[in-house]
């Protein structure tokens, strides 16, 4: 188990020292180690999104551990991970410290006495160091400080509860495809299975526990895809009907673009400028047999790729912090800086103005993040509406939603959703 807690060090260091995504890390790391079993694949993603996870609480545990500074930042990421087995998961506890010093001692040689002595100090202080972790909120609630500040700033007291919300084990919720099946008979085909799963919106199941998608029945055959209950609300808010021609401007990996295809008959567009990225969607819309017109373009600069017909119905689901989401994606606490958010604004706005022409009159737009910050979200379509005469914001609603906002959960992700009339 020595070499999968190396192997987790190894993607946290890429990550946090290296700016690397962790999916991308993480998926390139499993294809160069095709031997591993599945239970070795399980615990190497647990140990990397875990570590990364509670990044900023292992970290000021560590320190507290360290009579000085470590100078080696692989062998920090190792204590990192074997610190979150200890704290977080149910394997034996010598057995992780005996692993760790194995590790060390392959990797790191004349570190392992002190790999140990850590370790073990670590489970005799253990209530005192988690005492200590609890009285500064970035290591209580493992977040950047701007982060919490940011949170505390716009919902108070809320904030919290947000918080608590990005460090849980996301939810795996499937989107039937109403062109095949429904969402009541799919739920007895998985109860036939002895999968077990709850319904949560008219379309959408939750598993019970996780799985891989190659033992969900019929996924292959595109009965159901994988998608969280809230980014499912956006193929019914923006309204799509039979005949229409519609636009996602933002389409990689295709989960929207897919639902809005299995919602109508509709010609359908799909736009984004990463190459490698719409080869997902291809594969979305192929397992589905479903058909769109895909293209690669930037959304902010249309002049490059649009036909000149205009489009009844656009969805703008918009490049983001995507601190919605950081449940799925712990690494983006700690690849995110203040300052992006405002960037991030920019380029929304920027997408906005250059997408509004391209829509039909009386047609509606639907802006999507996948964030929680209003910078990104109700202030960019305040600035939009002021510029733009002939745009009305229409009401939404939906559980739990407020001026547009979801907030994450434990049924689903955080979302910000507006709908812009543009009118005759």
């Amino acid at each position: 188990m020595q070499h999968i807690q190396l192997e987790a060090a190894r993607i946290v260091h890429s990550v946090v020292h290296g700016g690397r995504n962790l999916t991308q890390t993480l998926s390139e790391t499993l294809r160069r180690q095709s031997a591993y079993t599945p239970q070795e694949r399980g615990a190497l993603q647990d140990l990397s999104y875990g570590t990364l996870r509670y990044y900023a609480r292992l970290n000021c545990i560590l320190d507290n551990l360290l009579q000085r500074p470590l100078q080696d930042a692989s062998l920090q990421c190792l204590l990192l991970v074997a610190l979150y087995q200890l704290q977080y998961t149910k394997a034996g506890q010598h057995a992780i410290v005996d692993q760790a010093v194995r590790a060390a001692k392959n990797s790191f040689p004349s570190a392992a006495g002190l790999v140990n002595a850590i370790l073990r100090n670590f489970l005799r202080r253990q209530p005192a160091l988690l005492q200590t972790a609890d009285e500064k909120e970035a290591s209580r609630y493992a977040y950047p400080q701007w982060w919490i500040d940011a949170l505390h700033a716009q919902y108070g007291e809320a904030a919290h509860a947000i918080l608590e919300s990005g460090n849980r084990h996301p939810p795996m919720t499937l989107r039937v495809n109403a062109r095949r099946t429904s969402a009541t008979e799919y739920l007895a085909l998985l109860a036939s299975q002895e999968i077990a799963a709850r319904l949560v919106e008219p379309e959408a199941l939750t598993l019970e526990h996780p799985l891989a998608v190659e033992r969900l029945p019929e996924f292959v055959e595109g009965w159901v895809s994988v998608q969280d209950a809230g980014a499912q609300y956006a193929a019914k808010m923006l309204d799509v009907r039979n005949g229409m021609r519609v636009l996602d401007a933002c389409a990689a990996p295709g989960g929207k673009a897919a639902h809005l295809l299995e919602s109508g008959d509709i010609e359908l567009v799909a736009v984004d400028k990463d190459v490698m990225r719409l080869e997902r969607v291809r594969e979305n819309l192929q397992r589905l047999q479903l058909t769109a017109q895909v293209v690669c373009g930037d959304a902010a600069t249309p002049e490059n790729w649009w036909d000149g017909k205009t489009f009844q119905r656009i969805l703008a689901d918009v490049p983001c912090s995507a601190s919605g989401v950081v449940c799925r994606h712990p690494d983006i606490k700690w690849l995110r800086r203040a300052e992006d958010i405002e960037s991030f604004a920019v380029q929304q706005r920027q997408i906005l103005e250059s997408l509004w022409p391209l829509l039909a009159r009386d047609g509606k737009l639907l802006y999507a993040t996948c964030s929680v910050f209003a910078r990104e979200n109700q202030q960019v379509i305040a600035a939009f509406l002021e510029q733009h005469d002939d745009a009305k914001r229409l009401e939404l609603s939906a559980p739990g939603m407020v001026d547009g906002q979801l907030l994450p959960n434990k049924e689903h992700d955080g979302f910000f959703y507006a709908l812009l009339h543009k009118q005759a």
